[in-house]
């Protein structure tokens, strides 16, 4: 008996909350609703991020591999393309000659850093174009030329933050060695005497030296702070 009283009270109230509230009927199915569209969308939109990054990522890996798979070919075929370069002229007898009135696509040249095992070939002139590529040289010259700015040959390469170009010159330590050859098959072998920063703005490593010989200098960006990190090397005796 008192079950039933109690099954007739519990239906008394549930109807009475209905008649009194009618919304009640739909305010918790419509909440739930809201709530699995919202779900829906944001997932949908994070898969669309998702595949987005994605397609980013990957094309700039492949395009960064193809600059460094023609890096690479340069540097093969050096040997094949220095024959028909404009440093071939009727200085080539003495190795007397001035790179600075060349094309920027010249490639007048090979950097190797054996401790960072890198080897590419240098061209004449800088931009952003030649910079993918290979590094590229913006100031001075090769040591016993005509260029009267030749004491301070600076070198510029991409920082990729991984094994190409020169990411990873910041990790050289003083006396590492640094070897050049130009197309007359010269070899110049430098040592390293500084490893260090400079601000964006600070141009002051291209146009002075820290020693009273030939020196060549590395630049390339710290990519945390924006800085220039700056090897300078000086040449040994021969």
């Amino acid at each position: 008996m008192n079950q039933i009283i109690n099954i007739d009270l519990n239906k008394n109230i549930d109807n009475s909350d209905t008649e009194n509230n009618p919304n009640n009927l739909y305010s918790i199915p419509s909440k739930k609703k809201m709530s699995k569209k919202t779900f829906n969308v944001q997932f949908f939109l994070s898969i669309i991020a998702i595949i987005i990054i994605t397609i980013v990522f990957l094309y700039y890996k492949i395009t960064l591999n193809n600059e460094e798979s023609f890096a690479n070919l340069l540097i093969n075929n050096y040997s094949i393309t220095k024959l028909y370069s404009n440093n071939n002229n009727d200085n080539n007898s003495n190795n007397n000659y001035s790179n600075e009135n060349l094309p920027a696509d010249t490639i007048i040249g090979i950097i190797e850093i054996p401790t960072l095992n890198v080897s590419y070939t240098i061209f004449n002139g800088l931009d952003d174009e030649l910079l993918k590529t290979s590094p590229c040289k913006f100031y001075g010259d090769f040591p016993n030329t005509n260029n009267p700015d030749n004491l301070n040959l600076c070198i510029a390469g991409h920082n990729y933050d991984n094994n190409k170009f020169f990411s990873n010159i910041k990790d050289l330590n003083i006396n590492d060695k640094i070897i050049l050859h130009d197309n007359f098959d010269n070899k110049y072998m430098y040592s390293v005497v500084k490893n260090y920063e400079v601000k964006s703005d600070d141009l002051s490593p291209v146009y002075t030296t820290i020693t009273d010989s030939y020196e060549l200098t590395l630049v390339t960006c710290n990519n945390f702070n924006k800085n220039r990190i700056i090897i300078k090397a000086k040449i040994e005796d021969e």
